[in-house]
């Protein structure tokens, strides 16, 4: 006899909703998936614990939400222990499969494995749900399509945990791949929930005895419907905000990854070169000092210093001195081996660390370096020159700590700038002599500004065609407390090197004046005051100012100021040049060209410069005979100066002859040991009035006895 069932149906709009759901767990369980593999220790467990809740919840009101689908002709309810015990089943499940791909690796045996026992947990969810009706006589299942809802229930587990296996760390484009994952994942649980429901028959006559004891079907589906969609909105937004949230916080963490790299670099480099700096290279000494101590080896250390970059700075400015320290600095890398070091201290000095086996092989390396930075370098549209003074120590020769090797290697350095620059000395015990004095000398002049032990003196300038005092020359002298009187030649170039010769400089053109303006008082007042500057000075930013205030100071007129500029540094740069001594001229100060001769002067920029005289460099004075090559130069020299309309000065004359030749050949002033030496300015009008008293009586004597030309005046 054959059993007649109920005919069932399904609610459309809740078989749309409980498909919905599916997805919606499906993709919380794979975001889940991502949260856990991404966390760590406590806060694992914890997305563990709050995964499984909202899978769990997510499945069971999709299984759930189904079953208010069907509809029987009979009243139905749900038994309340029952259908609990089936939640309990469903976050058991989600529980166990969330911690199975939490996992590092997933077997296939270990799939297998999880797929069947989280598969029989589904389909024991699903068929404790539908014992949750209390159907009496119970309900009838269809063998096979029983076997086959456990069967799709374990298929779906295993490429369910597959899938949340493969997609749970956080790639490119893993949001899309796991949408597209959710509802393929939410068909196959859907599936496996319709085909269980397909094979439940419900004999007529049936009568479900929760219908009046348990939950009421309407009630059941709101509280479901609303609570599932909460549990899993709430579970998604908190997943994306801690999402969001780790991911601001890796970026941040990346961000301070790079500026600690970024300090770091900046702590052990030099900015503007990006060569080590004294830290980095201290700890670099130390490693090759520990190195060699082991190995019993040699290695060398290399003080560089540029030669003429101080003047490139000053005349052209900080800019063009970084880019040409940056180009220094390449040239030095790239004359190295990998395993050398090359640093830059600071300003223009650099320190090399060079494994050698003997010292001639830090020579080569020096020579080659001298070559290298000796060769012009195109900066904008400047081409600059400048040279290399090395100092070089060997270990463990000249030193075994790190002190002393660095301060050995200053030493022969020091001692190669003194010696001619543009060269390397290995270092010798004697230059720490020489070291020392240059560094006590150093700390003396420091002291002489406020001490006042800086003097002037005065060498008188002539005219060559009355032998008339037209004015003197400032010329620096130094009145050591113990060493005596100090030649500028032992002070000016160290003062120039240190930056001294500004305040130095300063004080020169403040004394000038000052006592010129005494002497124009006492009845002198077309007298002029030579002062000079240095390429320092020259450059100073200062200067116009300077001169501008000295001269308001004493109430000086600029018509009895000249300043003397080197030939070399008016030069240097033609086009700054010009500016600061056009602003000078128009001061109505005189400019005088000094040492003319020596450089390389372009006759197109010289007769644009608003200078008032040449002076001759005493180099040609000195043997200067009728027929000589100085002859011809100063010759060329006065006829060069007279087309120009400038004054002829020659200095360093010394005896009559060269007087007299010079007169003939048309110079307009002259001074040297021949007519007066350098002198302090209280013997300096006693003997200009003695020699002025002794001429006039030589030429009253002269004129008495017989007519003779108009001698010259010499004060000794």
């Amino acid at each position: 006899m054959l059993t007649a069932y109920y005919a069932a149906h399904y609610d459309t709009l809740l078989v749309l909703i409980s498909l919905l759901v599916a997805i919606l767990a499906s993709y919380t369980a794979l975001n889940m998936a991502e949260r856990i593999n991404a966390t760590q220790h406590k806060g694992a467990v914890l997305w563990l614990t709050g995964g499984a809740f909202a899978m769990g919840v997510g499945i069971w009101s999709m299984h759930f939400i189904g079953m208010l689908s069907f509809r029987l002709p009979i009243a139905l309810g749900y038994d309340l222990t029952l259908t609990i015990a089936s939640l309990f089943i469903a976050v058991v499940a989600s529980g166990f499969a969330l911690w199975r791909i939490s996992q590092p690796t997933l077997p296939i045996m270990q799939l297998s494995v999880s797929a069947l026992l989280m598969g029989i947990a589904i389909a024991a969810m699903h068929y404790t749900g539908m014992a949750a009706l209390r159907m009496r006589p119970g309900i009838e299942y269809d063998p096979l399509l029983f076997s086959l809802s456990i069967l799709i229930a374990i298929a779906a587990s295993g490429a369910a945990l597959w899938i949340a296996f493969t997609l749970r760390k956080n790639r490119p484009h893993m949001k899309r791949a796991r949408a597209m994952a959710a509802v393929v994942m939410g068909a196959a649980i859907i599936g496996m929930h319709y085909t269980g429901m397909a094979a439940a028959n419900f004999p007529k006559g049936s009568i479900c005895s929760a219908a009046s004891e348990g939950i009421h079907p309407d009630w059941l589906a709101l509280v479901v419907i609303i609570v599932t969609l909460s549990v899993l909105a709430i579970a998604l937004l908190t997943s994306v905000l801690d999402t969001r949230l780790e991911s601001q916080t890796s970026l941040l963490a990346k961000s301070l990854a790079v500026a600690n790299q970024e300090l770091t670099e900046r702590a052990l480099q030099d900015n503007l070169t990006k060569l080590p700096n004294r830290t980095l290279l201290e700890d670099r000494l130390n490693q090759i000092l520990h190195k060699a101590k082991r190995t019993q080896t040699r290695f060398a250390v290399m003080f560089i210093d540029l030669d003429g970059f101080k003047a490139i700075n000053d005349f052209l400015g900080h800019h063009i001195g970084d880019m040409l320290l940056i180009e220094v600095a390449q040239r030095i890398r790239d004359s190295i081996r990998a395993q050398d070091t090359a640093a830059r201290l600071g300003g223009d000095e650099f320190v090399l660390l060079i494994e050698v086996a003997e010292p001639e092989d830090a020579a080569s390396v020096a020579d080659k370096l001298c070559n290298i930075i000796n060769q012009p370098f195109v900066i904008g549209h400047h081409t600059l020159g400048v040279s290399a003074s090395i100092g070089i120590t060997i270990y463990p020769d000249d030193g075994e700590t790190r002190h002393d090797l660095l301060v050995n290697a200053d030493a022969a350095m020091y001692h190669t700038k003194s010696t001619g620059r543009n060269g390397y000395h290995f270092f010798e015990a004697s230059m720490n002599t020489n070291a020392h004095n240059q560094l006590q000398v150093i700390q003396d002049l420091r002291l002489a500004l406020e001490n006042r032990e800086f003097r002037l003196h005065y060498q008188p300038k002539f005219s060559a065609q009355d032998g008339s005092v037209i004015g003197a020359e400032a010329l620096l002298r130094w009145e050591h407390p113990t060493r005596g009187m100090v030649a500028p030649d032992d002070f000016i170039m160290l003062a120039e090197k240190t930056g001294l010769i500004v305040p130095i400089g300063e004080w020169v053109l403040n004394e000038a004046c000052r006592q010129m303006r005494i002497w124009h008082d006492e009845g002198n007042p077309h007298w002029k005051v030579a002062v000079n500057l240095s390429a320092v000075q020259f450059s100073n930013d200062h200067l116009i100012e300077l001169v501008q205030t000295t001269l308001a100071q004493n109430d000086f007129p600029a018509s009895g100021l000249i300043l003397e500029v080197t030939e070399s540094t008016a030069m240097h740069d033609v086009e700054a040049s010009l500016t600061i001594l056009d602003a000078l001229a128009g001061l109505g100060i005189d400019i005088s060209i000094d040492d003319f001769g020596t450089g390389y002067s372009s006759l197109l920029y010289l007769k644009r410069l608003p200078a008032t005289e040449l002076k001759i460099d005493r180099g040609f004075i000195h043997d200067l005979a009728q027929g000589s090559d100085d002859s011809s130069i100063v010759a060329a020299i006065i006829a060069l100066g007279r087309s120009l309309n400038l004054r002829i000065v020659a200095e360093g004359v010394e005896t009559e002859a060269q007087q007299a030749y010079l007169t003939t050949l048309g110079c307009d002033t002259m001074q040297g040991y021949l007519m007066g030496r350098p002198m302090a300015p209280d013997h300096f009008m006693d003997v200009i009035n003695t020699a002025a008293l002794m001429a006039e009586q030589s030429i009253f004597l002269s004129n008495k006895n017989t007519p003779s030309a108009n001698p010259s005046t010499t004060i000794q």
